[in-house]
């Protein structure tokens, strides 16, 4: 009968009890762990450096020759330890391989710390006997915890979603289940042992079994310091807005220069594109356009040294012109719909028709003031119309661009007469002209219907550019 699987990967970090749960394991004849194959000083287990004719520099040069090696030859279902810091090739090869058995063990990260550091102090990282048992009170270091934990979260959530996405499920194991002979019967289960165990390893001993107080010397600093962690999320935003594609079709290029413009629908674009045809005096209309990433990539190889880079406009400001340039409108045709719909289901008091000239400053602040409530809602996935690139947040398509480059430079608005010209001297242009100013749509200025009721609900909305841009309130900027 063939195997489930070809192999597992048991995802753990230090001091998890991953050791304690290879030897329960290895105790199945069907199962063979072989330790931690992709540590960086070691092969498998400490002092071995060859596996299957691979010594360090083999395994460095073909990691995943050695995984196909190790599938080949071991009889029974071979598997190995993986940590986080381990070859991240071999993590991007067998996470999405259905063929390959994930097996997740977990522990409290605090405890995992305090046992690495009294491991570190004492030496000893394994004991056999409890009569060699060597113990040692820690000092808690907030900054080394946080740091452990920027590492370990982010790959926990890496692995959870590259499973979400390709349809597979994992035996999860906490530290507390590898001593229960009935959890570790079913996992040799879920790997495919028809093999059974009456009871788990009894090689390895737990080392540090006394509470948290006694091994750490300041416990009450320690106390105070994870209080403030946000354990439960309280203070995490959900993101729910779609990811954004790269847009490389809008990227504007100098043809003459390596200059590389990243635009921002709802942001400053016609100044910036004006200001660049003016550059070497060959016109916006020669500005290259409409590039697919081939296309740019080759711009990118025939242009070394460029700079590229975008523009952002502050919340306010943006959220105003894109409501007067594609809502208010009834002549732009992608946004017919959504005006509609608008209108319609969200009831935002905008005119059938584009407004005349008797629409007021009052209906023009209501008529804002009702979109922007829509886009609160719209953002977090709430709302039938689809999150369109003029009013998605700024961090989010900021972020698609990065799918194909990081721009070089994220200038914001009112930098944009100084920090332009600078990109261009940078070039080697010597007569770099004037940045003129981008003017704003609509019959009523900005100035003459902001409040700081409009300014909270886009606080509330964007967020995450106010935070992440450092955008001040738009009457204190």
């Amino acid at each position: 009968m063939p195997r489930r699987y070809d192999a597992f990967v048991l995802f753990a970090e230090m001091r998890t009890g991953s050791n304690y749960l290879e030897d329960s394991l290895n105790n199945f004849p069907d199962i063979n762990c072989l330790g931690e194959v992709y540590n960086p000083t070691f092969i498998g287990h400490h002092n071995k450096f060859e596996m299957y004719g691979y010594d360090m520099d083999r395994r460095e040069q073909d990691p995943l020759g050695l995984l196909e090696k190790i599938i080949e030859n071991e009889e029974g279902i071979p598997g190995f330890r993986l940590f986080h810091d381990h070859d991240d090739r071999v993590v991007e090869r067998v996470v999405p391989d259905p063929r390959i058995a994930k097996v997740i063990l977990t522990r409290n990260p605090l405890d995992s710390y305090v046992s690495r550091k009294i491991a570190s102090a004492t030496g000893q990282w394994r004991l056999t006997d409890m009569k060699h048992a060597k113990t040692a009170k820690i000092r808690f270091d907030q900054a080394e915890f946080a740091e452990l934990l920027d590492a370990l979260l982010p790959f926990q959530e890496r692995l959870r979603q590259g499973l979400q996405k390709t349809g597979q499920v994992a035996f999860q194991m906490r530290y507390e289940d590898i001593n229960d002979p009935d959890v570790l019967n079913g996992l040799a289960a879920f790997l495919g042992s028809d093999e059974r165990v009456e009871a788990t390893s009894k090689k390895l001993k737990k080392q540090n079994p006394s509470p948290l107080r006694d091994k750490v010397e300041n416990y009450e600093d320690m106390v105070a310091a994870l209080s403030d962690l946000d354990r439960f999320g309280l203070e995490k935003s959900p993101e729910l807005e779609p990811e954004r594609s790269p847009q490389v079709p809008n990227f504007v290029a100098h043809p003459g220069l390596g200059l590389l413009f990243c635009p921002i629908k709802g942001a400053p674009e016609n100044s910036v594109l004006e200001w660049m045809g003016q550059l070497g005096g060959v016109g916006k209309d020669a500005l290259i356009r409409k590039m697919s990433q081939k296309q740019l990539r080759q711009w990118m190889k025939d242009n070394p040294g460029f700079r590229s880079f975008t523009v952002l406009r502050h919340p306010v400001a943006r959220a105003y012109t894109v409501f007067n340039r594609f809502i208010l409108p009834d002549d732009r045709p992608a946004y017919s719909d959504p005006r509609k719909t608008l209108r319609q289901r969200y009831k935002v008091p905008i005119p059938n028709k584009a407004p005349g000239d008797s629409w007021s400053e009052e209906e023009q602040k209501a008529a804002f003031l009702g979109f922007i409530g829509f886009l609160k809602g719209n953002l977090a996935g709430q709302t039938s119309v689809r999150v369109d690139q003029a009013w998605a947040t700024q961090t989010a398509i900021l972020q698609g661009i990065t799918q194909v480059l990081v721009p070089q430079a994220v200038i914001h608005e009112e930098q944009m007469k100084e920090a332009l010209p600078a990109l261009a001297r940078a070039l080697g242009v010597e007569n770099v002209p004037e940045v003129a100013g981008e003017v704003m749509p609509g019959a009523h200025p900005l100035k003459s219907v902001y409040d700081g009721k409009i300014e909270q609900q886009l606080i509330d909305t964007y967020r995450r550019d106010y935070i992440g841009f450092g955008f001040p309130r738009w009457n204190k900027r």
